[in-house]
């Protein structure tokens, strides 16, 4: 029985548990993406996921966008938020660049009420700080859908990260 096989045959709490956080802390995605089996492929599994997303009220995707922890200051993070941040590096930040992290952190904050969402996973704290600085001059329609299209990036990592995962075992 091949991995996809498997993934089609989980009960809906071992699905939830195993893609639950694919979108940061959003455990209702994966529950509806439950109900849309059997997946063909991967790239099947990872669309409904998108598409899901997506579909959702503006509100939603805003609560989903909330959700997600600051860039290198968060203490307590989801077990995938830390290894991404964890491989970029954020956790070596120089105190000056922890400084920069934690100015940036607040004013996006303050300027888009939600925190700046990058896929960090083939990014270095360099290209994140590079991002951050240009991303924040934009204005609220252009950077609601760039952090949309980038947590759809990190959402799609995730589920590769799984189907590496599932086929390893």
């Amino acid at each position: 029985m091949n991995t996809l096989d498997k993934v089609n045959k989980l009960s809906k709490s071992d699905f939830i548990s195993i893609f639950g956080n694919v979108f940061e802390k959003t455990t209702w995605i994966a529950e509806k993406v439950f109900n849309l089996r059997p997946f063909k492929t991967y790239d099947e599994l990872s669309n409904k996921f998108i598409t899901v997303f997506e579909n959702e009220k503006k509100e939603n995707q805003l609560t989903i966008l909330i959700s997600h922890p600051d860039l290198a200051v968060e203490k307590v993070m989801t077990l995938e938020s830390t290894l991404e941040q964890k491989k970029a590096k954020l956790d070596e930040c120089t105190e000056n660049e922890l400084e920069e992290f934690k100015k940036l952190n607040s004013e996006y904050k303050i300027k888009f009420k939600f925190p700046f969402i990058i896929a960090v996973s083939d990014k270095n704290k360099n290209e994140i700080l590079q991002s951050f600085r240009k991303r924040i001059k934009n204005e609220i329609n252009q950077e609601f859908s760039e952090a949309i299209n980038q947590v759809k990036e990190i959402a799609s990592i995730r589920i590769e990260q799984i189907k590496k995962k599932l086929n390893e075992n």
